[in-house]
């Protein structure tokens, strides 16, 4: 079924997967439900200040806006599904199976390492929400800082290494220099996906990406939440961190095409610091790169995914591919909750009891709790 967007009446809703678990936001509430070894439900949700207001809501400073906020709520989502894991480990039941494929050891290094880019190519765009605390800034550094390294230094790293080996003479500021670097990019992000699939941990994690999808994808069809429902969906959605990412790829491909000549030339006589100067001058254009993606996304969101426009989505669906798979039932009662979650505390705010850490034996001792209750 085509994206649709929600009627004004219902929220955007945005989401990511984490650890065994899905993280749900809406404009003024979070919420993340992580399934642990026994089965059961650990719920953490809370209501949000909207900060969607005044310059926040300006085209272009909003995509800067929304994705800082999208970071940080990323970051603190992964560490607590990585909490209830590690507390599944000591507690001792790390030799019970567990729920099914999930591994009873650690992520491993690459696996570790991975978590940062997982966060941003599983999140959805859509509503961001306040968060604050050192340790949520700390990690939403720590994961800007993989980016950076990923998709400006790493890949201008390996086109001056190409530009060296075979002699071709291209200044860093030459459009073929930038053409040259953007193919890197593409491939190195591609090629890490792919590598970082074959972790258990991170597969599953693809797993509980496609359920986010499916789950999302119901709730825009105004449709029942109901695992049968969200189960016939494509795991697939042009809102998709993915799509983001490889459209990010391709607008700094044209604008450093673009603006590369009309920089300050570099000529230090050194390769190594002319690399380094100019990935420098590169840093300040990234919030204007991420701002112009956010907006063409929004539009071939809006306009391009029926007809022959569609064929734009493509890209980042085909990669999208990588960072998805087919969920089973549990995996999907894992979004499901997580949504329904989040749309109690949109509508109920600050008022009513459930907010916060909360446990809960199973999904249907979920569905069953009065307040959660779906409409007749």
């Amino acid at each position: 079924m085509p994206y649709r967007e929600p009627p004004a009446s219902r929220p955007y809703i945005g989401g990511q997967a984490v650890l065994e678990g899905v993280m749900m936001r809406a404009p003024t509430s979070f919420a993340v439900v992580v399934r642990r070894r026994d089965g059961s439900l650990q719920v953490r949700e809370r209501a949000m200040v909207d900060t969607r207001k005044g310059v926040a809501r300006w085209p272009f400073v909003r995509g800067v806006a929304s994705l800082v906020e999208s970071l940080k709520l990323g970051s603190e989502a992964l560490r607590f599904s990585a909490d209830q894991m590690e507390r599944d480990w000591v507690d001792g039941e790390a030799g019970d199976p567990g729920p099914k494929g999930a591994s009873a050891g650690g992520l491993g290094v690459l696996g570790a390492f991975g978590l940062a880019l997982v966060s941003m190519v599983t999140g959805d765009g859509g509503a961001s929400a306040q968060s604050g605390g050192g340790a949520r800034k700390l990690g939403t550094g720590i994961m800007l800082l993989v980016a950076v390294g990923l998709f400006v230094a790493l890949p201008q790293g390996a086109a001056a290494g190409v530009n060296r080996l075979f002699h071709l003479g291209l200044e860093v500021q030459a459009p073929a220099f930038q053409a040259l670097t953007g193919a890197f990019k593409l491939t190195i992000v591609v090629s890490y996906l792919l590598l970082i699939r074959r972790v258990p941990d991170i597969k599953r994690v693809f797993q509980y990406h496609g359920a986010e999808h499916k789950t999302i994808s119901t709730y825009e069809a105004g449709q029942p939440l109901t695992v049968a429902n969200a189960r016939a969906k494509t795991t697939l959605h042009p809102r998709c961190g993915t799509t983001f990412l490889v459209m990010v790829a391709l607008v700094s491909i044209v604008v450093f095409i673009t603006i590369g000549a009309a920089l300050p030339r570099i000529h230090t006589g050194s390769i190594l610091l002319d690399n380094v100067a100019f990935f420098l001058e590169k840093l300040p254009f990234l919030p204007f790169i991420a701002a112009v993606t956010f907006e063409i996304q929004r539009v071939f969101a809006r306009t391009c995914t029926t007809g022959p426009l569609r064929v734009v989505l493509w890209p980042g669906f085909l990669v999208q591919k990588i960072t998805t798979a087919e969920p089973d039932d549990a995996q999907l009662e894992v979004a499901l909750a997580s949504l329904r979650v989040t749309l109690f505390r949109q509508e109920q705010g600050q008022s009513s009891e459930m907010n916060d850490d909360v446990g809960f034996p199973s999904y249907d001792a979920l569905l069953g709790a009065e307040r959660l209750r779906p409409a007749a």
